[in-house]
């Protein structure tokens, strides 16, 4: 026997949605589980490789200031999938956060962001881009009160947040280990791959 949602019922639909779903679990056992659902989204991490850079955000996030009053949180820019494909929505979120052009996407992964509760996959990217791709200063989307403020540091020093379990948000540390491990040469003193 396999696995069926047998209702979904829903108990709140704004921005997003809550659901209470009535599961037969393979071995026949009826249970109840609750589903987020908001869409899809995309994660970048735009990174110079010439200047050993990144370009991250820092934001509010009223989730994490519930949980343990934190102000802001480091981010790779990130947002929903309007309409287009990941690419574009990608492309839109990074320019609206960090004012940077971007051209060429080196797509990591989807994965889902939370599977116990959400139906969200998450598109991921990393992304070269040189200083003259700046095109402003980013900051959000005029009316979503974002209050973004855009952070570039040394690619040294965001591996080492990820190595000391600095990194609290999941798709940052995702793609930043992503980008440690496919250009490791970006990580070296001397531009070479880094070894053991």
């Amino acid at each position: 026997m396999k696995a069926e949602i047998l209702s979904l019922r829903i108990i709140h639909d704004g921005w997003t949605k809550f659901g209470l779903a009535k599961v037969r679990l393979a071995d026949g056992t009826e249970v109840e589980r609750e589903i987020e659902d908001h869409g899809n989204s995309v994660g970048v991490l735009p990174y110079d490789p010439e200047r050993r850079v990144a370009t991250l955000v820092r934001e509010l996030r009223v989730p994490p200031l519930y949980v343990s009053g934190e102000q802001s949180q480091l981010e790779a820019p990130a947002g929903l999938i309007d309409d287009g494909s990941p690419d574009e929505n990608a492309r839109r979120e990074v320019l609206e956060e960090t004012g940077l052009r971007l051209h060429d996407l080196e797509h990591v992964g989807t994965t889902y962001s939370c599977a116990g509760i959400s139906t969200e996959q998450i598109h991921l990217f990393l992304a070269p881009y040189c200083a003259t791709d700046r095109k402003t200063g980013g900051g959000g989307a005029e009316g979503e009160h974002e209050n973004i403020k855009v952070v570039e540091m040394p690619l040294a020093d965001l591996a080492g947040m990820a190595e000391k379990g600095q990194l609290t948000d999941l798709k940052t540390l995702a793609l930043v280990l992503a980008l440690r491990t496919r250009h490791a040469r970006l990580f070296s003193s001397d531009g070479r791959p880094e070894t053991d």
